[in-house]
């Protein structure tokens, strides 16, 4: 927690030993007014006293209720704004550090946990900021200055009152040691929920071509019982504390007027008035000590469910990502749009045997590569290793005859058109979809309309309300997946790349889209370099060089033609899908 609290600006330092000054300001106030119900009660009981004395005493008291009042709202109005502040920091930065991640740290971290981390746990750590604001700093000095105006004044009376805060502390740690265990399985449960919810949303499409709706409402239930039964318990545990401060706070008062009763009978007719008056004072002293040592407890309480909320936020902007970036943002000039292999082997880093085993090729400027396999022989990891995404085992990637390793990731990445193997819509229009990301060049209106057009999108978008204007939903529920794969595609060409990856962007096209997109495409992409992963035999025929992977190793590099006399696993897979007629004319 203290960790997150160095993070607090200078500004908000500053308003916070604004805060600490308003707090004792408040705090003199409020101790001021028994000061005052003493003089009225003495001039009261004092003949020949004047009505103006007393409402000159009674104005004192109203006086310090204002002031006390006026303090008190700009307390809370810094201590919001402080807290306010430090939380919009907080999760941006969970988010800018979340962005830097590579693919396995978002593995360590499930999609549902980074969106609890950075909106309930960062809320928990609001929340004590701006009730410690107002009450750790005033809880203390209320408790040190009441009980140094009260120390003197009774044995009898000081030593009701530190029992009572005995009871009352006792009762709190008692609590804190019950429910502070339960605080880390909410946050978990909280995760647990968000990620069912996410996924049933998710695959609403799924859930109801099955029947599926009483299945994932078990799941749900289930877990919402148990956060719920965890959450019960928490705050039953918590109720108990309210009638305890009660009995404990009626109990002080009951006692100083019992103990005053015993200590007036017996005093003399001169000391009467004078042990009524300490009477007076010293039971609004004790409620000042109780509700100080009471601010202090819920402070207490509040303090471990966000000191379990900033160690999960901490397990997050701790976590280094594997994926250093490099220094340089530019390559060899002599080698611009070429990629090249040099025996790159792979695995996880939780896996025990390697993904992909001593792979090396080049492809130069203007190319078009396909990597073709069977499924799980390592594809979409060998284009993976481009961007970066995962990073080489062994060997090395060149990209521009530089090591990706060297490269600064936005300079990389500026380089790459990626298409990923499922096309991804963001919650924006169509022309916001297909102009999406920075390269540093300017993404002109023309330069949309003939991505739309070359990736054979404009027929649907023109007919879509709006046009290019038109609304797409988040993960592009509202199109089909052919129509998806096409923006995407637009996408790629738009950000006016040197070297295309597409990650087998064509499987959702009909072979007649297929063919015409390829062929617009290689037109309009002569002179940067493509790599495509493809199952399709067709979409590749055509290719300058296909790459043929099996379980991980290239087994033939070669034309379509060479491959089929020379390689007996790009002949299977090419067999299962034409005849041997049709492959003879490609």
């Amino acid at each position: 927690m203290f960790k997150l609290l160095k993070k607090l600006s200078k500004r908000d330092l500053l308003f916070a030993l604004i805060c600490v000054c308003l707090v004792a300001f408040q705090v003199w106030l409020d101790l001021k007014l028994p000061d005052y119900m003493t003089e009225i009660t003495r001039l009261v009981q004092t003949s020949g006293s004047k009505m103006g004395d007393i409402l000159k005493q009674g104005g004192f008291m109203l006086l310090c209720a204002v002031g006390s009042l006026i303090s008190a709202i700009i307390v809370g109005y810094f201590a919001a704004l402080i807290s306010a502040s430090f939380s919009r920091k907080l999760r941006k930065e969970i988010f800018d550090h979340t962005l830097g991640f590579g693919m396995d740290e978002i593995k360590d971290f499930s999609t549902s946990s980074l969106i609890t981390r950075t909106t309930n746990d960062v809320t928990q750590i609001e929340m004590v900021i701006a009730m410690g604001l107002q009450m750790l700093i005033k809880a203390p000095i209320m408790a040190v200055w009441a009980i140094s105006k009260i120390v003197n004044k009774s044995m009898e009376w000081s030593a009701l009152t530190g029992g009572c805060v005995v009871i009352l502390l006792t009762t709190v740690i008692i609590l804190m040691i019950i429910v502070l265990p339960r605080f880390k399985i909410v946050q978990k449960l909280i995760d647990k929920i968000n990620g069912v919810t996410r996924e049933n949303l998710t695959g609403i499409r799924v859930i109801h071509a099955f029947n599926a709706e009483d299945f994932q409402l078990e799941r749900f239930e289930e877990v919402n019982d148990k956060l719920t039964r965890t959450q019960l318990f928490n705050q039953r545990c918590f109720a108990i504390l309210n009638p305890v401060m009660n009995l404990v706070m009626h109990f002080l008062t009951l006692g100083i007027y019992f103990i005053g009763a015993y200590l007036i009978m017996d005093a003399s007719m001169t000391d009467k008035i004078t042990l009524f008056g300490n009477m007076v004072v010293f039971t609004s002293y004790g409620m000042q000590v109780i509700m100080s040592f009471l601010m202090l407890a819920m402070i207490f309480m509040m303090w471990p469910r966000a000191q379990v909320s900033a160690g999960r936020i901490n397990e997050v902007l701790d976590r280094k990502t594997s994926i250093k970036d490099g220094q340089i943002t530019e390559g060899n000039k002599n080698a611009l749009g070429t990629i090249e292999f040099r025996n790159v082997s792979f695995k996880y880093p939780d896996a025990d045997e390697y993904l992909l085993k001593n792979i090396s090729f080049k492809v130069n400027r203007g190319e078009t590569v396909a990597l073709i396999g069977s499924t799980g022989s390592g594809k979409s990891t060998l284009i993976n290793l481009i961007p970066r995404f995962y990073d080489v085992t062994d060997g090395e990637v060149l990209v521009d005859g530089v090591n990706v390793k060297q490269y600064k990731l936005a300079s990389l990445h500026s380089k790459l058109g990626y298409v990923a193997q499922k096309a991804f819509m963001f919650n924006e229009t169509v022309h916001d979809n297909v102009a999406y990301g920075d390269n540093h060049k300017e993404t002109t209106e023309a330069k949309v309309k003939d991505a739309i057009r070359i990736a054979q999108a404009d027929e649907f978008v023109n007919k879509m309300e709006g046009g290019m204007e038109a609304h797409i939903a988040r993960g592009g529920t509202n199109i089909s997946g052919g129509q998806k794969q096409r923006l995407a595609i637009a996408r790629a060409i738009a950000y006016d790349p040197e070297i295309y990856i597409f990650d087998d962007s064509f499987s959702a096209l009909d072979y007649k889209t297929d063919s015409t997109l390829r062929k617009e495409l290689k037109e309009y992409t002569k002179d940067a370099t493509s790599i495509i992963v493809a199952q399709r035999i067709g979409t590749i025929l055509n290719a300058d060089k296909i790459i043929v992977l099996d379980r991980g190793e290239c087994v033939g590099i070669g034309k379509h033609q060479e491959l089929m006399k020379n390689c007996e696993v790009y002949k299977e897979i090419a067999l299962s899908q034409l005849s041997k007629e049709e492959l003879d004319n490609a």
